[in-house]
């Protein structure tokens, strides 16, 4: 009687991310140096993105290699620079492309509270949905500008964070009723 033994696969060892990153690199450098056409570099990147072994990124990358996968130091250091010129000029897109918020002109300090929400008898209407009938609420206590959030459905923030009670503002923090945001500016 003759027997056969059958010994479970090991499963391949999961891809670093290390190993992922450098894949990248190599698919970014291909495309750059013309290598790859806009369609196979995204294709490859989607598919470089799932890959589970090794292997898997070696043949998405394997006709990139030049001279035995190895680049030398100069064009290391070429594509170093250009992906930190890159970089910054992503950084100063988003900077210009940041949201301009509108305005919110504080008011004369001799005017007392200024209700804010979409009441028609609010001192500051705001029409959008997400802003409750009676929101919030703007006074001068002691020199200091105070919002107080009103128990409004979707919140009061300022500079991002989620008023609970009433928080100080100044001039060029930013305020939100609901989605609404503005810029806080002294007259």
């Amino acid at each position: 009687m003759t027997s056969s033994f059958e010994f479970p696969a090991f499963p391949a060892p999961r891809l670093s991310d290390a190993e992922r990153d450098r894949a990248l690199g190599q698919l970014r450098e291909g495309a750059a140096l013309g290598k790859l056409s806009h369609d196979t570099f995204l294709r490859r990147m989607e598919l470089a993105l799932v890959a589970r072994r090794s292997e898997d990124l070696a043949v998405l990358t394997a006709d990139l290699q030049g001279r035995g996968g190895r680049e030398s130091p100069w064009t290391r250091r070429l594509f170093g620079w250009v992906g930190r010129v890159s970089a910054v000029r992503v950084g100063v897109r988003r900077a210009w492309a940041a949201e301009k918020l509108p305005r919110l002109l504080l008011p004369h300090p001799s005017a007392g509270v200024l209700r804010i929400g979409r009441d028609p008898g609010s001192g500051l209407r705001l029409t959008h949905e997400t802003v409750s009938r009676v929101h919030a609420e703007l006074s001068l206590r002691d020199g200091a500008w105070v919002l107080k959030d009103l128990g409004s459905t979707n919140g009061t923030t300022v500079n991002g964070h989620r008023v609970t009670g009433s928080a100080v503002v100044r001039d060029g923090d930013q305020i939100g009723f609901g989605e609404m945001v503005f810029r806080l500016a002294a007259n």
